[in-house]
């Protein structure tokens, strides 16, 4: 049984080496060509003079080329970063200085807007382009340019994988932190193992699965869809996401049975007409990364009659929390269910003791998920992986959870709440604010393609809710969605202002929207009133 990641190819290769493990595009790869190709791939790393643990970063959108790379990396002892394609050079360059990446594989373009940054990488000794040409430059300041072809043909006498255990680290993840840069979380074998494991257990993955992969594989919940795929020997369909009939299109020629998508795009697929074809092959949606607002599940669930729903809560530093089981969402829509198989989830109070049901508190999670802390980062590591409540005090040794910064509430039979991020709770006259629920009542309206409440600062009110939207069509009215607020809202949470956008509210990295930009930019909304 596999232990460590990459073995998961491995496996599928020895037991249905002509399985289909990835399409892209036009291009069909079975899990023995996948298999060939990260053996050669982690054999050219190595080759490269890559040492155990030492990072290796992926600077590409979705290809087979990226599949190859993230898990040759694992195979040859290495640490790999998937970097989403998205960014730009400062957060690029970020990301390779952190955590001191040795190799970074990209594509020609990109390493070309890169290249000015590349002086300040000192670490970085090779750069591999998936698409180089006989005219491409060999050296790039300090660093040596190999390509594609050639690494695939470099050998190495080096045991890829000696004395590798389960706990060794397999990758790092940025993830956007409420201040300052992004954040580097640790995954050992064993979190992301286990996390495909426990996700299989409740998706009812199997063989037969076709999975389609829209989110960054820098994002965990992306990084998913291969992981859990693969555990079961399914395919994985890769795209980059671009428009929602895109998505619609590629669900019906590939046959997709399982879709992951974030809030945002939800909101956005809800809205498609979903053929026949798409209605009778998916089998499966799940969402993470935010509450999806419940007129987004209405409309799926009826564009997508046979289609199984599963709302689930997840963290980077934990990759996923909880689910709520699909026979459940009629009786709960609203909540984000219980703790996934082998975890466990805790609703403490700041003294670190349970809460009671009903009385808000931070969502603990403890389990084999818990990654390994962040990279170079004592600081915030300590104030986020802190020893697990009610622990007995007779083991000498302290397990740590994860303490999410995330406000939840559970229910007399303990199914969770999300009530909202203590980072983005609003205080308005003395009153804490969830975003999550300003916005569901917003959404309910059936005048709002997406939505973004905001607390920004108020001369009087210390923070003022501020709703940015875009609305679904022309006929829009400013006046019946403030009456939709003040008959499902109390008055302190109906939105002070509404501000309408014609294009589509920013995202982040991840898909999600950029609150933290939102807010930058409406910082001065209310200064000229008097206090």
């Amino acid at each position: 049984m596999a232990r460590l990641l990459h073995e998961l190819i491995f496996e599928q290769a020895e037991r249905n080496p002509a399985a289909t493990a990835i399409v892209h595009q036009q291009t069909h790869s079975d899990y023995a060509t996948l298999a060939t190709l990260v053996q050669a791939v982690a054999r050219g790393l190595l080759a490269l003079d890559l040492n155990r643990g030492e990072r290796i970063a992926v600077y590409l959108p979705k290809r087979l080329e990226t599949v190859a790379t993230l898990f040759g990396a694992a195979r040859a002892g290495g640490v790999f970063v998937p970097i989403n394609p998205l960014l730009k050079a400062e957060q690029v360059t970020h990301i390779l200085r952190d955590c001191n990446v040795r190799i970074l594989v990209t594509a020609q373009a990109r390493a070309e807007l890169l290249e000015p940054a590349l002086t300040h990488c000192p670490d970085l000794h090779s750069l591999v382009l998936v698409d180089a040409t006989p005219t491409t430059r060999r050296h790039v300041h300090h660093i040596q340019v190999i390509d594609w072809s050639e690494l695939l043909t470099l050998d190495s006498r080096r045991s890829p994988t000696a004395a590798m255990i389960d706990i060794d680290m397999a990758a790092i993840l940025y993830t956007s932190g409420s201040t300052g840069k992004p954040k580097g979380v640790v995954l050992s074998h064993r979190n992301m193992m286990a996390g495909a494991q426990s996700v299989v257990d409740y998706l009812g993955n199997h063989a037969d699965d076709r999975i389609l992969a829209i989110l960054p594989f820098s994002f965990d919940y992306g990084l998913s869809q291969m992981t859990t795929a693969f555990s079961v020997g399914a395919c994985v369909v890769l795209m980059d996401y671009l428009l929602p009939r895109d998505v619609v299109n590629t669900v019906v020629r590939e046959r997709i049975t399982g879709l992951a998508a974030v809030p945002p795009m939800w909101v956005q697929l809800a809205q498609q007409s979903w053929p026949e074809a798409a209605i009778d092959s998916l089998r499966y949606l799940t969402n993470s990364g935010g509450a999806m607002p419940r007129a987004t599940l209405i409309a799926l669930r009826r564009a997508l009659p046979k289609t199984t729903p599963f709302l689930m809560y997840g963290l980077t530093e934990a990759f996923r929390s909880t689910y709520l089981p699909p026979t459940e969402i009629k009786r709960r829509p609203d909540s984000i269910g219980k703790a996934i198989p082998n975890a466990e989830i805790l609703v403490v109070r700041e003294d670190g003791s349970l809460c009671a049901p009903g009385e808000p508190g931070e969502l603990v999670h403890r389990g084999a998920l818990v990654a390994l802390g962040y990279w170079n980062d004592p600081v915030n590591t300590a104030e986020r992986f802190r020893p697990a409540p009610g622990q007995n005090p007779g083991l000498p040794l302290t397990e740590l959870a994860v303490w999410s910064g995330d406000t939840v509430r559970s229910d007399e039979e303990g199914f969770l709440y999300f009530i909202g991020r203590k980072d983005d709770m609003i205080k308005t006259s003395g009153y804490r604010v969830s975003p999550t629920e300003v916005e569901e009542v917003l959404y309910s309206s059936g005048q709002v393609a997406e939505a973004a409440a905001l607390g920004i600062l108020h001369p009087t009110l210390g923070q003022a809710v501020v709703a940015v939207i875009k609305a679904m069509d022309g006929n829009f009215s400013e006046n019946e969605l403030i009456a939709q607020c003040k008959q499902h809202l109390p008055n302190f949470m109906v939105p002070l202002r509404v501000i309408t956008r014609h294009e589509e509210l920013p995202r982040g990295p991840n898909g999600k929207i950029d609150r933290k930009r939102l807010a930058e930019e409406l910082r001065t909304l209310f200064q000229d009133l008097p206090p």
